[in-house]
């Protein structure tokens, strides 16, 4: 038997149409041509997985990862990174005294997976599960910037970060935003990267811009650069 046929036709054609959505979004043409699933088996399908909350759609329309992916990840234990996030993000927050959050991209908006809060005094609160835009914020400034050209081009329309911004992003390493997400809120950020060097997420802290001032990245770029090196460390090594 072919490894990669189980036996189970439907079950096959799921895991293929799951496997090819780990590259991010894909329109039902696009998942045709991708796995060879005829038109009509492959939209019942995604939407199949859809109602499970293993898929779902963004802002365009196409199919993406749901969230449950991620719970059944989290839920067997099986998600290394989230594993040590809560430790990791307490640390930096009482490093900096600001909350720590640690953002992953699903389509067209990222999604807070961890948080460590300020426990007290004036705060930006992202509670788990918040999908935030990928159009401003320095979180959406580190998903975006190392992806592929197109990708990028893409995702600057209507964005309230420039495409220099994202080449300086790249440069130093971190990006920073006054701001861009929400008024009176500042933030820095920096990309956690994964298998073949590729950025799987992004970790940072928020708060107000009377403490953060208009360069927080003077003050945090450091320690959230430095655990954000910690946790692709931990994956690397995992």
């Amino acid at each position: 038997m072919d490894k990669k046929n189980s036996g189970v036709g439907v079950l096959d054609k799921a895991v293929a149409i799951l496997s090819t959505l780990e590259s991010g979004p894909h329109s039902l043409a696009e998942l045709v041509a991708a796995t060879g699933i005829a038109r009509p088996t492959a939209h019942r399908l995604a939407v199949a997985l859809e109602f499970h909350r293993l898929v779902t759609r963004d802002l365009h329309g196409r199919f993406v990862l749901g969230l449950r992916s991620g719970e059944l990840a989290a839920a067997a234990g099986e998600d290394r990174l989230l594993a040590v996030a809560a430790p990791a993000l307490a640390a930096l927050r009482d490093a900096t005294g600001e909350s720590a959050q640690l953002y992953r991209r699903q389509g067209d908006v990222r999604i807070c997976v961890a948080v460590a809060e300020r426990l007290s005094g004036l705060r930006d609160s992202v509670p788990v599960g918040s999908a935030l835009t990928m159009q401003a914020g320095s979180g959406a400034q580190v998903l975006l910037a190392w992806e592929d050209s197109e990708r990028i081009h893409k995702g600057l329309h209507n964005a309230r970060f420039t495409a220099a911004q994202l080449s300086a992003v790249r440069r130093r390493g971190w990006a920073q935003s006054v701001g861009e997400r929400e008024a009176g809120v500042a933030s820095v950020s920096a990309p956690v990267r994964g298998p073949n060097n590729k950025v799987i997420a992004a970790v940072g802290i928020s708060g107000p811009m009377e403490r953060l001032g208009r360069q927080p990245g003077r003050l945090h770029a450091a320690a959230v650069a430095a655990t954000a090196a910690r946790l692709s460390e931990h994956i690397a090594n995992s």
